[in-house]
This record gives structure tokens, sequence and C-alpha cells, in this order.
């Protein structure tokens, strides 16, 4: 069966009356709403990003000024209606990102939209738990947006950089960290063999908490070593905690500079051929050809 469009007709005022078509009406306004909610290029998008991370600090603001207990006795009242203004706001633009994204699976798992998601999920919580008002201040990772606004995205690069240093350093980290684990146990264990309960070392875990707690160089004071033995080897363990405090730290900065170097060993001029750039580098170091914009 073929369907036809529904033909005009003219109202009782004689004025000539047509149907639009639904479908098409509706793909319009997806399209109107993606542009404005996912897009930055257009002014509507770039005021819509703006208004929305106002909105979310204007939020995280309000959670945090409710968590004081003075401000909490005097304007608690409106500063949860404005926290359920927020939600019911955020709510709505949550579902309007569903129904204008092209995919909307992919939205819902990816990173935005998991954190749009947990955005709004604590204040309904508060009807079965009344404390996960503090996690609201997950919002401020909404405000992440703001590199999409500002085009800030040609320094993911940088951030790359750094993030594929770390990776290939998780290895020698975890050995140190293995190492650093043992030592602590170790040095635990001796220092409840010569302390002793009688001295505030009742077991050997709370014994290695304090020995973290010193090699981190941390020290809360709420144990101390009495005895001679005792504060030798706590000395022995602050000393070794300003020894290996920076061994994680040149690990990570010899992997910085290697991946750095791969950076420079990958820009070749286009002129004469010679690696060894900087990514930044505007001209060659060698014959001084200028290096194309990147894309």
């Amino acid at each position: 069966m073929v369907e036809h469009p529904t033909p005009p007709f003219r109202s009782r005022a004689g004025d000539l009356i047509v149907f639009e078509d639904e479908s098409v009406s509706q793909q319009t306004l997806r399209e109107t709403l993606y542009d404005v909610i996912f897009g930055t290029d257009s002014p509507a998008g770039k005021h819509f990003d703006v208004a929305l991370i106002i909105a979310i600090l204007l939020s995280v603001l309000a959670v945090m000024l409710d968590s004081v207990a003075s401000i909490n006795a005097i304007y608690g009242s409106e500063l949860l209606a404005i926290e359920w203004f927020f939600t019911i706001l955020f709510t709505i633009e949550y579902g309007l990102r569903i129904y204008s994204s092209p995919n909307p699976r992919a939205y819902v798992r990816s990173f935005y939209g998991i954190v749009d998601l947990l955005s709004i999920i604590p204040t309904y919580l508060t009807f079965f738990f009344p404390g996960a008002r503090s996690l609201l201040v997950i919002r401020l990772l909404r405000v992440l947006r703001v590199f999409r606004v500002l085009k800030l995205v040609r320094y993911v690069g940088e951030s790359n950089v750094l993030l594929r240093s770390l990776a290939m350093s998780r290895r020698k980290v975890l050995v140190f960290f293995a190492s650093v684990l043992v030592l602590a146990t170790v040095i635990g264990a001796l220092m409840f063999l010569i302390e002793g309960p009688e001295n505030g070392f009742t077991s050997i875990p709370t014994s290695i908490y304090w020995t973290v707690v010193t090699i981190t160089t941390v020290g809360y004071g709420d144990l101390v070593p009495l005895t001679i033995w005792g504060k030798a080897l706590a000395s022995m363990a602050m000393l070794i905690g300003y020894s290996i405090i920076a061994v994680p730290t040149g690990i990570v900065t010899a992997e910085l500079a290697n991946e750095f170097q791969r950076e420079r060993s990958s820009r070749v001029c286009p002129n004469c051929g010679r690696a060894g750039h900087e990514r930044d580098a505007n001209y060659c170091r060698v014959c001084g050809a200028e290096f194309p914009e990147p894309q």
C-alpha cells in the first residue's frame, strides 16, 4: 500500500494550510539541537557551552556552600531549591543529548555521557541516601568541555606525550612499588619485634602502617618508637624514604625524555629531509625551510 502525503486544504477563513511532514520536521529539530548542544562552530553552540559551564560552576558552588553548617542553617532551603533546579535542568539537557545524538548508545557509553549521568544521579539518590549530595562535585568534570569551547584540542598532543611516558614506565614503577612494599613489610615486622604492643605497635599491619607513613615523610605522629633500637630503625626508615622518593620521578622523566626524542626524530623537514626538530618548530634548523601548518 502506497502512502500519500496529506493534501493541503483551505480553512474556514480561506487560508491555504499545508501539513508539514512530521518526520522531516523532527529530523530538522534533531539536527538543530545537535548543532547547539554538541557543536561549537556555530554561535549558538558556543553560547550553549559557555552557559552550561557557568551553570555547572554555580551548582557546584551551591553544594559547597550547603556543606558549611552556618550557611546551611540560614539558607538551607534556598540552596536545596537551587540544587533541584540545576538537577532538573541537567536532566533535561541529558535527555536532549540522547535525543539529538546520531548514535545515542555511543554517547551514553562515552566518557562525557557517563559523567553527565553521574552528575544528576546523586540528587535523586538523596531520597534513599541523604549523604549522596556530596557526590555532586563530580559535576566539575563536565567543565572539561571548556577545552572544546576554547579550541584547546591542539594541546591534546602534549598530554598524550605524558600519557605515553607513564604507560612506558608503568613496569618499572610497578617493580619499584613492589620493592617499597616488601621493604615496608620487613621494617614493620622488625619494629613490631623491637617496640611491641606496650609501645603502641600492637600488630604487624599496624607497624607496616607506621613504616609507610614514615617512608613517605608524612609522619602523623600517632605512633612513635620509644626504645633506642626502635628510634635507630625509624631513623633508617626516614633516610630510606628520602633516598627513594625521587626514584619514580626519575623513571617517568627518563621515559618522557625518550618520548620527546622519538617525536623529534619523526619530525622531518620536507625540503632537506633532516630529522630532529621540535614539535612546535616553525622552521628547519638546517636549511631554514618553513614547516607547513599542523592540521
